[in-house]
């Protein structure tokens, strides 16, 4: 039987644009809906560098945790928790799930002052979570893997299987090679597509693409977009775009075809961001949408990812950078700004 402790180290964000702060947590009494995880693993993506970094506006919850895809052990539960029990393995992640809605949850450091908390985060050796934030972690994947399913794979895939469900013999650009565009292109071998472009500003990230069933791969500049053109003239029939940024998600609309071509962007720009399309472009028959996490179901959607991942042998491990302990976090969050890393795995506990 685990022991609950009575604290825990987590990681802070105190004030935006300035290193987390590794402080002790004292644990909760669990509320009802709310469970107890020992952390193994938690990734590390984009969303949370903007938010360390204020892109997402004024901050209102400031000190608060961070993190929102991870892998763990179920320690205690509260009143009314049915969906998993003490000892279970399971993935935490951002999306709401099947359970009970418990909301955010507040702590107290060892100063007792009160630490601000979503209903969940992952950047800390213990966290409490709601229970519609976590799944059941599949059985025979490693933890270091599975932690891919809290965000990555779910908005990524999930664009393909949910949102885009290319035709045969379609083409389909990736514009930009994060876990997120990584989860997309390899969900791509479940679909039978003619072509599959990838766009990246990262030379060792177009390789893995490569790698990982890319048919052409174009940096993500003016010189890109021209031998682009030159192999397709028309533009292409689908667009994923998660690199990001606003301008990004222009390019890639630019690259679709006119009379049906559709675009799905995952990225969140930084708050007060703006893209400016032409609109003869819509009325030509260009189409863009939005992906509120590919549109995932997770109870429903991580065993057909699992199953796809098994069925295909998909490395998934390939999407995987760098291991970080949690005192170095700081560093992973500066690696991840530099673009050296594609997926940062912090190991906790």
């Amino acid at each position: 039987m685990s022991i609950i402790p009575k604290s825990f180290k987590a990681a802070v964000l105190v004030e935006t644009q300035k290193p987390l702060v590794l402080q002790q947590i004292k644990t909760p009494m669990l509320a009802t809906g709310k469970i107890l995880v020992k952390m193994e693993f938690s990734g590390l993506c984009h969303s949370q560098l903007m938010e360390v970094k204020g892109g997402r506006g004024e901050d209102k919850f400031l000190p608060h945790l961070l993190g929102h895809e991870g892998v763990g052990e179920v320690v205690a539960i509260g009143k009314g928790v049915s969906k998993v029990a003490i000892g279970q393995r399971v993935v935490l992640g951002w999306l709401k799930g099947e359970g009970l809605e418990s909301g955010g949850q507040t702590y107290l450091n060892e100063s007792n002052t009160t630490i601000n908390s979503g209903p969940v985060t992952t950047f800390s050796d213990y966290t409490v979570v709601s229970e519609n934030r976590v799944v059941l972690c599949p059985k025979g994947l490693p933890s270091n893997v599975a932690v891919l399913l809290g965000c990555a794979l779910p908005t990524g895939a999930g664009i393909i299987l949910n949102q885009l469900q290319p035709k045969p013999n379609s083409s389909v650009v990736i514009f930009g090679l994060g876990g997120i565009g990584l989860s997309a292109l390899l969900a791509l071998n479940h679909f039978n597509v003619k072509q599959v472009i990838a766009f990246d500003v990262e030379e060792h990230k177009l390789a893995l693409a490569k790698e990982l069933g890319a048919t052409h791969t174009y940096l993500a500049n003016e010189v890109g977009l021209v031998n682009f053109f030159s192999n397709f003239p028309d533009g292409v029939d689908y667009a994923v775009e998660a690199a990001g940024k606003n301008h990004t998600i222009e390019m890639a609309f630019s690259l679709i075809k006119r009379g049906g071509g559709k675009c799905i962007f995952a990225s969140h720009p930084k708050n007060g961001d703006k893209i400016q399309l032409d609109p003869f472009e819509l009325i030509c028959g260009k189409q863009i949408q939005g992906s509120w996490g590919g549109a995932s179901k997770p109870d429903q959607d991580i065993p057909i990812i699992v199953d796809i991942i098994n069925k295909y042998q998909i490395p998934v491990e390939k999407l995987l950078s760098n291991e970080y302990s949690l005192e170095q976090i700081n560093t992973a969050l500066d690696d991840l700004a530099a673009r050296k890393i594609i997926r940062a795995l912090i190991k906790l506990n």
